[in-house]
């Protein structure tokens, strides 16, 4: 079987007539098994005079039931009213708690194919989930301010002017942005697991991408670790000058002019000492990492509370602008004064010593390109709140306002930055100055010296935590052999991990030179955000219109080759796309030259989007192959040229077979390729068969059926198809879903897609599901809207509880449309079991329909009709002016009359104009991850 069906192979059982089913077990109240073979009659009951409330009060003895014949649960378990149902898991409680099994742990980035379980029942608890403010925005706020405002940003507006750190600011900001954007856009595009934008990247471009970019973003946190550890210590040795065991004194060239040519005077700067840089940077480091073995979790609960310090500085940094200049400021400190800002307006990059204090003779020239690869891991730190995915209580609307709202947040603060700092100090304070931030905080420095060390030592605990087991995660997806030896098993700690990642830390520390890193982490965060947006790209690509190459050798080879890229490997349900086989013909009554019903085609396309999407139509000629090839050209041709007229994107195919039933048992084992064969069987309701007295149909429809489910293929049924809206023909209303039966989320699909179509994008959705007990409704109720908001489907749940269904038939509210249609079914399936009987009787062989031996349990027939009977009133009662109605197909009972069948289906599609009845298959098609 493939992958991802909800049955395994191991579970089935063989039942007569070849056909399979998961074997039913006692405590499972969703999958109740329907007993329609009885080894000894069961005592009769009139058919004529049926009391409807005495189906429901019958005794499981008198109604003939058996409790052992194929593992029927005991007479402890409620019994389904849901009787036609039969072996398919109802959508009830249980049902939506095992939609596809239980659920699995899925990697971090897939395999092809790899198929993730849907569990929709209350996931175990494991403590409590974050909302937007602690989830998200505070994360993401907290990396993305960090130790490039405190001690370099000044140094940039004095390097770059006013004008151009604007243009900077705005152009990081940006850039994050668009990225918040595309990351928002990918992560509530279904649920997301550990990796944080590994697991996006891989679900998105494949593992191998996934793992390219998934290690750029491994070191750019690495290396973002050596940076804040940088920081902090520059800081250090900045505010406690005594503590370094090297001094180093810099004269700076008198090369800093102002706008009106004067030149100022030369000063005498003293900066840190790369030996003292390299020595504390690697002690910070290897304390950190024993921080890091001996307390993970206690990390991860403090880490919110290092933000409040640096809150609080930027807050104090503020008040001292505003109230600069102090009597103790340095002499360019002017205060917020115009002159200044003008003076400052204008850029003036020029060359600095490794340490970034201007000398024309220093190594270093500064330029715009520069300053980004510097300023940029200021504006970094957005993917914090897709890291923490899990933990959140609703990823949709948190991962998009928070990590959106901290991107704004900060950009403002950057830009009020930037006009502020332009207007409060000279040219040469603000190059020279590189605390100038804690100068003019008020009350005292030491409040920034604090909020500083505490941010940066914060954010580097952050990144020694979260790059090894990012690296972890990378290593059991097993893309890349050599980085064997970092996997993990579940639940443990990477400690190798965590030691590469200090050693790549360290190195860097070496370096002991901040602006020589900053660049470095740029780039490796670049690449990580030009993954995340290539992946927001390609998602949107797919629903674009294909391009098409000039050259029909390009269009041959392209094609050939995502063929055999969609042959190859399973399809994930997120990716799952309905391939139609179109049965044209199925009940004849169409001219000779009419190779397919006008609407089928219109219909075919609804079930794409777009428009876009193969489609196979198909038609029977009964007789020999050898006389008849010709005629099957002819008609194949005629085919072809009305999908052409139609618009639609498909082949047509012409068998010829003794009969319908052999001819289309051959299509469904053989047709397609691979991935690229049928997995939805389209046909129209055969509303003609009584009418036209064509007593061949109920075999032939109940054989179709049948055959579909043997070899995995969704059914849609139309019935109503004569009135279904064309292109333009506009719809109101509503598309009304009576999900009854597990169905992989082929009903919902399919709804969907409708509403992509111009005729129903009007319509609204509601979703209509069975509660057996009143107990159940609003937890059921709730289960089904939780599921659909996960999948952003928009639509009104409505919970029909049995209690409330029986109390409507009794009320005898549909008593004159859908109770006549019932009574009329009794008595012609009364008639026909009587000749039955009398042709078994007169030919002296066993009950025989359809050339096949039956066993008819005839309250069990009054049970299946009175099914039926509940659901069309119910149907009735709540749609009859729904634009189109969708319903659970129930499968045909075994060993049954398929006369019995068609007066069942009958009796559900009574007085409904238009309905599809929708059958899945054991494949989810949607599913809540990526």
């Amino acid at each position: 079987m493939e992958n991802g069906e909800m049955e395994s192979a191991n579970q089935e059982t063989h039942l007569q007539s070849g056909r399979r089913y998961t074997p039913v077990v006692t405590h499972d109240q969703a999958v109740l098994q329907m007993s329609s073979i009885e080894p000894i009659p069961p005592p009769q009951i009139p058919l004529k005079k049926l009391n409807l409330r005495s189906l429901e009060n019958m005794d499981p003895g008198t109604r003939g039931e058996s409790s052992d014949s194929h593992g029927v649960s005991d007479g402890s378990q409620n019994e389904s009213k849901l009787e036609l149902f039969g072996f398919d898991s109802l959508v009830n409680i249980l049902g939506l708690k095992s939609m596809t099994g239980e659920q699995i742990p899925a990697p971090s980035s897939p395999r092809d194919g790899e198929d993730v379980a849907i569990t929709l029942g209350r996931p175990k608890q494991t403590g409590p989930k974050l909302g937007t403010m602690m989830g998200v925005f505070v994360p993401c706020l907290q990396n993305i301010l960090g130790i490039i405002y405190y001690i370099r940003f000044s140094w940039i507006v004095g390097m770059a002017g006013i004008g151009d750190s604007l243009l900077l600011v705005l152009l990081c900001g940006l850039c994050t942005f668009l990225t918040g954007i595309s990351l928002s856009a990918i992560a509530t595009n279904g649920a997301m697991k550990g990796g944080g934008p590994y697991y996006l990247i891989g679900r998105a471009l494949g593992p191998e991408v996934g793992v390219s970019i998934g290690l750029c973003f491994f070191l750019g946190n690495a290396v973002a670790g050596a940076l804040y550890v940088l920081g902090a210590v520059e800081t250090f040795l900045d505010a406690i000058p005594a503590a370094g065991f090297f001094k180093e004194s810099v004269t700076i060239v008198p090369n800093i002019t102002s706008v009106n040519g004067t030149t100022g005077t030369p000063t005498t700067v003293s900066t840190p000492s790369l030996h003292d840089l390299q020595l504390y940077g690697i002690i910070v480091t290897i304390l950190l990492c024993f921080i890091v073995f001996g307390g993970v979790k206690i990390i991860n609960k403090v880490a919110p509370a290092f933000l409040i310090p640096v809150l609080f500085s930027i807050f104090c940094i503020f008040i001292g602008i505003f109230v600069a200049p102090r009597s103790n400021a340095s002499s360019g400190i002017t205060g917020l004064s115009a002159k200044t800002f003008k003076d400052n307006w204008s850029s003036d990059y020029q060359r600095t010593t490794n340490a970034g204090v201007p000398d024309q003779n220093g190594s270093t020239f500064w330029d715009f390109n520069a300053l980004v690869g510097l300023f940029f891991p200021a504006v970094t730190g957005i993917m914090a709140g897709s890291n923490r995915s899990a933990s959140l209580k609703d990823t949709q609307r948190s991962i998009p306002i928070g990590t959106l709202s901290a991107t704004l947040t900060t950009s403002f603060l950057y830009l009020i930055s930037v006009l502020l700092f332009g207007a409060l100090a000279t040219r040469e304070e603000l190059l020279t100055n590189r605390l100038l931030t804690a100068e003019v905080a008020w009350p005292v420095p030491a409040i920034i010296y604090v909020g500083i060390i505490l941010s940066t030592l914060g954010a580097a605990l952050q990144s020694l935590t979260g790059a090894p087991r990012l690296l972890a995660a990378i290593a059991n997806d097993d893309i890349l052999p050599v980085l064997k030896y970092f996997r993990v098993t579940e639940g443990g700690e990477p400690h190798l991990a965590t030691l590469f990642t200090a050693f790549i830390c360290i190195g860097c520390v070496v370096i002991g030179n901040l602006d020589l890193i900053t660049p470095t982490v740029t780039m490796f965060f670049l690449l990580c955000y030009a993954g995340v947006n290539l992946s927001c790209f390609l998602l949107d690509l797919l629903d674009a219109p294909s391009w098409r190459p000039r050259w029909k050798f390009h269009h041959w080879s392209l094609s050939l080759i995502g063929a055999l890229l969609c042959i190859a490997n399973q399809v994930h349900p997120k990716n799952w796309y309905p391939i139609p086989l179109i049965l044209c013909r199925p009940w004849g009554k169409l001219p000779e030259n009419v190779p397919c019903h006008p609407k089928l085609a219109d219909f075919a396309n609804c079930m794409k989007k777009k428009g876009r999407g193969m489609s196979i139509f198909v038609s029977t000629i009964d007789g020999d192959y050898h006389e008849l090839a010709e005629d099957a050209k002819t008609a194949c041709h005629q085919l072809s040229a009305y999908i052409d007229y139609k618009h639609c994107e498909g082949v047509g195919e012409i068998i010829v077979a003794p009969n319908m039933s052999d001819g289309f048992r051959g299509i469904v084992q053989t047709m397609g390729l691979g991935n690229l064969k049928p997995n939805i069987v389209v046909m129209r309701y055969p509303e003609i068969w009584r009418r036209e007295n064509l007593t061949q149909i109920p075999s032939t429809f109940v054989s179709i059926i049948n055959d579909c489910i043997i070899a995995n293929k969704a059914v849609v049924i139309v019935k109503g198809l004569d009135e279904w809206p064309g292109e333009y023909q506009k719809q109101y209303g509503t598309i009304d879903l009576y999900w009854i039966v597990r169905d992989g989320g082929l009903m919902l699909l399919l709804s969907q897609l409708l509403l992509t179509k111009e005729s129903f994008e009007s319509c609204k959705i509601q979703v209509f599901c069975i509660a057996e007990e009143d107990m159940e409704a609003e937890e059921l109720k709730a289960d089904v809207r939780k599921f659909l908001y996960d999948l952003r489907m928009q639509a009104e749940v409505i919970v029909v509880t049995m209690k409330s269904w029986e109390a409507h038939v009794e009320s005898g509210a549909q008593q004159d449309d859908s109770l006549e249609a019932f009574t009329s079914a009794q008595r012609r399936i009364a008639a026909y079991l009587a000749e039955m009987k009398e042709t078994a009787r007169r030919e002296g062989n066993p009950l025989m329909a359809d050339g096949k031996p039956v066993v008819v349990n005839e309250q069990q027939v009054d049970k299946f009709l009175y099914t039926t009977l509940k659901l069309n009133s119910t149907i009735l009662r709540y749609s009859r002016m729904a634009a189109v109605v969708f319903v659970s197909l129930p499968p045909p009972p075994l060993n049954h009359p398929a006369y019995f069948y068609m007066e069942y289906m009958d009796l559900l599609v009574e007085n409904v104009p238009r309905m599809l009845i929708v059958r899945g298959y054991r494949r989810d098609v949607v599913t809540l991850f990526t």
